[in-house]
């Protein structure tokens, strides 16, 4: 999904314009008012604001038009509801609601259903944790997260679980040096014969390794150290830990 092209939802925002704080608090007098040419004026001020605020769910969906009006539907409820007396600034304010509006989108429509309650506690659950990280300063814990809502952990966790969206298993986790780990990587049938053998074969192919081999693979893949890390740890180079590591990994290959 791409929201770096010219025209979005027949918007070109290569020309949408931006406000400043002032020219936003004068509308949004003026909008209070009953002026409905300077809440026009507000919302196309703002569209620029939704458009960062999308760039949080690239991937998110397929269709980057209908986001796009979602998140114009948060904007638009934020300047409905904004109140100059918050002593916030609007961009503060409208952030959460577009993001919110944009989330509930796509709890509502992803692939997967799950049950209203469960939805419901999901949405109460993020309500919660937004808060706590404004006011942490912080991302919260399941923990606080619960102690906020009044609900308990494992419910919360199974909510937000239950609204975030599926992984692909080609989703890659690790990347270094053009080899990229995907998820499928991980995934492994633990009653297939022909498993538990290769990992034997692996064990004992470790196990002929040097010293100083098998201490870089623990620390690399094992620990997750940079090979810059692993370098200080062990007192070489970068470069001789690159070589040792790939010298390693051909020779478990080669056993293949």
């Amino acid at each position: 999904m791409q929201y770096s092209k010219v025209e979005i939802s027949g918007v070109n925002t290569n020309e949408l314009k931006v406000l400043t704080e002032q020219q936003k608090l004068e509308l949004l007098k003026r909008t209070r008012n009953g002026d409905k040419k300077a809440r026009e004026e507000l919302i196309k001020g703002n569209l620029r604001l939704v458009l960062s605020v999308l760039q949080k769910f690239t991937g998110r969906s397929d269709c980057a038009d209908d986001l796009f009006q979602v998140g114009v539907v948060g904007l638009i409820k934020a300047i409905d509801n904004f109140d100059p007396k918050f002593e916030v600034k609007f961009s503060s304010y409208a952030h959460p609601m577009i993001a919110g509006e944009v989330r509930r989108y796509l709890r509502d429509f992803q692939p997967v259903r799950v049950s209203r309650s469960l939805r419901d506690l999901a949405y109460r659950s993020m309500l919660a944790r937004e808060k706590l990280t404004e006011k942490l300063s912080r991302e919260p814990t399941a923990t606080e997260i619960a102690e906020e809502t009044g609900e308990d952990r494992c419910d919360i966790v199974t909510a937000m679980e239950s609204v975030s969206d599926p992984v692909s298993l080609y989703e890659p986790v690790y990347s270094e040096a053009g080899d990229t780990l995907y998820v499928i990587d991980q995934i492994k049938d633990c009653c297939d014969d022909k498993s538990w053998l290769d990992e034997l074969s692996v064990k004992e192919t470790i196990a002929s390794l040097q010293e100083r081999e098998k201490r870089i693979l623990y620390l690399r893949f094992f620990k997750g150290r940079t090979q810059m890390e692993v370098a200080k740890q062990i007192g070489i180079s970068q470069a001789q830990v690159s070589r040792l590591e790939k010298g390693a990994l051909d020779k478990i290959k080669r056993q293949f």
